[in-house]
């Protein structure tokens, strides 16, 4: 399995058990200030791992160009997005929350399509749709008797998911730079600004051991899955990284099942096949077709492949795979690709 793959069911599993998470910890702190301790949480964490990580503060790496991509991700992804999510929480159910969710997974590949212009084959598009198809068949069937119909509520949480697609439209501009620096970022700023709103909002009391609580659910399934998602984004593209991330309803029901031991009905196993064969489809896609790299100035971690044919300004000890800013040069070969950091051409 390709790693990328990997790290986005990887971003999906740590945010699909966070949303039950912060649900129950709504009912001691207001949605403002926990979306600022989830984002805090975040950025806190990664940082001081990218600190750890490197023996000290090193530059990001990203170039000038790159700087309002960044930014407008942590607008729309880590201020708008959660305190929507949250406020809409506070008044919808969680199955209804969870069958909307669902939602960003086919707003990010439009966006990708339509905006952003990836390329997407019928395979492609078909695996996403059983992959959310598979998400709404498990999310109406956990709704049991509920009724949760469409509110201002519902549409919080909708604004919610159309944020987080653009976030994940707008970070996959940067995402061949270092996805700790990018992730860790997104979560001091957000958590910051959330805080402080949240604090100028009069919300002064919630107690330490849910403080600590929300930084820790934030750093996993905000942090640790922000920094999967950008590593799978720099591999996959997009709308293939958003369908998979699309399976996160299914990874906390699976959880549910294992760990709670909770029943299962014919609608669950339906949902593990339309989302077995989605994610099946993405697996065995193969796209080849000559194509042209054109001038391309960037930095990541790289190896001197037939895509990386540079010389080096300073020395260089021969270590590889290394990052810093290198040139590419127009290049036309074929070979099969996916829409990743080197793949972004037109059809």
């Amino acid at each position: 399995m390709n790693a990328s793959v990997g790290f986005a069911l990887g971003a999906a599993a740590l945010f699909g058990l966070s949303t039950p998470l912060a649900k129950m910890l709504l009912g001691s702190v207001s949605p403002v200030m926990l979306g600022g301790l989830l984002y805090l949480g975040s950025g806190i964490g990664l940082l001081t791992l990218r600190i750890v990580r490197d023996r000290g503060w090193e530059p990001s790496g990203l170039t000038r160009s790159e700087w309002p991509w960044l930014a407008g991700a942590i607008a729309f992804g880590g201020i708008l997005g959660p305190v929507a999510l949250l406020l809409g929480l506070q008044q919808t159910t969680a199955s209804t929350a969870s069958l909307l969710l669902n939602l960003e997974g086919v707003l990010t590949a439009v966006l990708a399509w339509v905006a952003f212009k990836e390329n997407a084959d019928r395979r492609i598009v078909l695996g996403m749709l059983a992959i959310v198809a598979g998400g709404v068949i498990l999310s109406w069937q956990s709704a049991g008797s509920a009724q949760g119909g469409l509110n201002w509520a519902s549409l919080l949480i909708v604004l919610a998911c159309l944020c987080w697609a653009l976030d994940n439209n707008l970070t996959r501009k940067v995402s061949a730079s270092d996805a700790l620096f990018i992730a860790g970022t997104k979560g001091l700023v957000a958590g910051y600004v959330n805080v402080a709103l949240g604090l100028a909002m009069g919300q002064h009391h919630f107690s330490m051991s849910v403080t600590l609580g929300a930084m820790a659910v934030g750093f996993l399934g905000y942090g640790i899955s922000l920094v999967l998602f950008v590593l799978a984004l720099r591999g996959l593209g997009t709308a293939r990284t958003g369908a998979y991330f699309s399976v996160a309803p299914f990874m906390g029901a699976f959880v549910s099942v294992i760990w709670l031991e909770e029943p299962v009905g014919s609608g669950f196993w339906l949902a593990c096949g339309l989302m077995a064969w989605g994610v099946w489809l993405h697996l065995t896609e193969r796209h080849e077709h000559e194509h042209t790299h054109e001038p391309l100035e960037h930095s990541h971690a790289h190896v001197h492949d037939e895509h990386h044919q540079h010389e080096h300004d300073g020395e260089w000890d021969g270590q590889e795979p290394h990052a810093h800013v290198h040139k590419h040069q127009p290049i036309t070969h074929r070979h099969p690709h996916f829409p990743d950091v080197h793949h972004r051409h037109v059809h």
